[in-house]
């Protein structure tokens, strides 16, 4: 992944030193594991701890290695002999590579799955904070880009909240699913390494074991994971997009962040572009691009092979990056969201009421008049609003069919706005709680 799109936490995850440190680790633990059964001597288990739990691994040196071997997981444990001795014999006893790369991964992964989570945590710690600021802040909802009826602009902001708050919950069972350790050695027998060393390197790295291992982790797991990162980034696009929207130059209702010294454009000055969002819109296309491979992963031959390989070494890292990028990036855009109440106020009375054409259609309605009656007579006013002709209210007034029906009193109070927001608090306790609702 490119350094522009990264954070150092995530990074480090993949880092080539982190892998061999967790590979060291499985390879100790499951040693231990020997050890207790009588396999391997506890002294030779406690001479690898000894040698190797301070070691900097050689990635240079590992790399000459392999360049020989042409096998990473061969030219790490040759190395790791260099380190530790001849003790080193008795380590990956019974055991296969994908033991160590498959458990390794699952590590890596439910490490990355803690930050994406604790992203998302952030992330909706500025979604509520910002909906309760602007709970009562009206906007017009719009429907197909077009004016609709009246909303909050806190209603937005809580869709987005209980959005998130549904990814949350996708990635903590994703992290569930993908962190299953095996160690179960070739074709996934236990023939030749008892499965109580499974189990204890299960519990040493913060695994479940895995019931049914094939020589490799079925791929299903690392399938759901990974399209559950590509759902998180639609969420990510989805309110990209509206803030997108509403920075457009005839709306400009909200507004990223501009700092000062800030350029917009090498051309034109006066520009002020939804730079942010437009970066988020195209790394929610790379995470979504990260799904498909992981899926065509799941059909390996048999017992195993390494079809797979090779697409999550690229996509682990870059997809678990690029995600982990982008929830910051998002969090700090709400958080510093210039808003605009004076612009939505503005926009919202662009039609001269239209926004109230359902009240008076279903009022006409409770009036004794059909259904198609009252649309047609609620449009033929409407019609001539939307062409700039004058006021909605006024014209419904001087319309003789709808006014034998309907008082100007009863006409006037169809336009009182509080009417759209009787239930907001309905929904804020929804999203956020009642307790934590009327706590603002």
């Amino acid at each position: 992944m490119i350094a522009r799109y990264s954070r150092p936490r995530m990074v480090a995850i993949w880092a080539e030193q982190t892998r061999f440190r967790i590979w060291f680790e499985i390879e100790a633990h499951a040693t231990d594991a020997l050890a207790e059964l009588g396999v391997v001597p506890k002294e030779a288990a406690a001479k690898i701890w000894a040698e190797g739990k301070d070691a900097v691994f050689d990635v240079a040196r590992i790399d000459e290695i392999e360049r020989e071997v042409k096998h990473d997981v061969i030219a790490f444990l040759t190395h790791l002999g260099e380190i530790v001795g001849p003790d080193a014999r008795f380590l990956h006893q019974g055991m296969t590579s994908s033991d160590v790369l498959d458990t390794c991964f699952a590590v890596q992964l439910s490490r990355a799955a803690d930050l994406l989570i604790a992203d998302i945590d952030a992330l909706l710690a500025a979604l509520e904070k910002r909906a309760m600021e602007h709970k009562y802040t009206p906007t017009i909802g719009r429907s197909h880009g077009i004016h609709a009826e009246p909303v909050t602009f806190g209603l937005k902001l809580a869709q987005a909240y209980a959005e998130f708050s549904r990814n949350r919950e996708r990635l903590v069972a994703a992290r569930k699913e993908i962190a299953t350790c095996a160690i179960s050695g070739a074709v996934g027998t236990f023939a030749n390494i008892d499965p109580r060393v499974e189990e204890h390197v299960a519990a040493k790295m913060g695994l479940a074991v895995e019931p049914v291992s094939t020589q490799v982790i079925p791929r299903d797991r690392h399938a759901m994971f990974f399209a559950s990162l590509g759902v998180v980034a639609s969420s990510i696009e989805r309110l990209a997009i509206e803030i997108r929207h509403l920075q457009r130059t005839e709306v400009l209702e909200a507004e990223e962040f501009f700092s000062e010294g800030q350029k917009g454009s090498s051309a034109m000055p006066h520009k002020r572009n939804p730079v942010l969002t437009e970066n988020l819109t195209g790394l929610a296309r790379m995470v979504r691009s990260y799904a498909m491979p992981a899926m065509e992963n799941v059909a390996l031959w048999h017992e195993r092979d390494i079809s797979h390989s090779s697409v999550e070494r690229m996509i682990g890292p870059d997809a678990t990056i690029t995600l982990d990028f982008a929830l910051g990036r998002l969090a700090g855009v709400i958080d510093k969201l210039l808003i605009y109440p004076a612009n939505m106020r503005k926009n919202l009375d662009r039609l001269g009421g239209l926004h109230n054409s359902q009240r008076v259609l279903l009022a006409l309605t409770q009036a004794g008049a059909s259904r198609e009656e009252s649309y047609r007579l609620v449009q033929r006013n409407a019609m001539k609003v939307w062409r700039g002709e004058g006021d909605f209210l006024a014209f419904l007034k001087a319309d003789p069919q709808v006014s034998s029906r309907l008082s100007d009193a009863a006409l006037e109070a169809m336009f009182d706005e509080g009417y759209h927001f009787k239930h907001v608090d309905t929904i804020f306790e929804r999203v956020f709680g009642k307790a934590n609702a009327k706590k603002h």
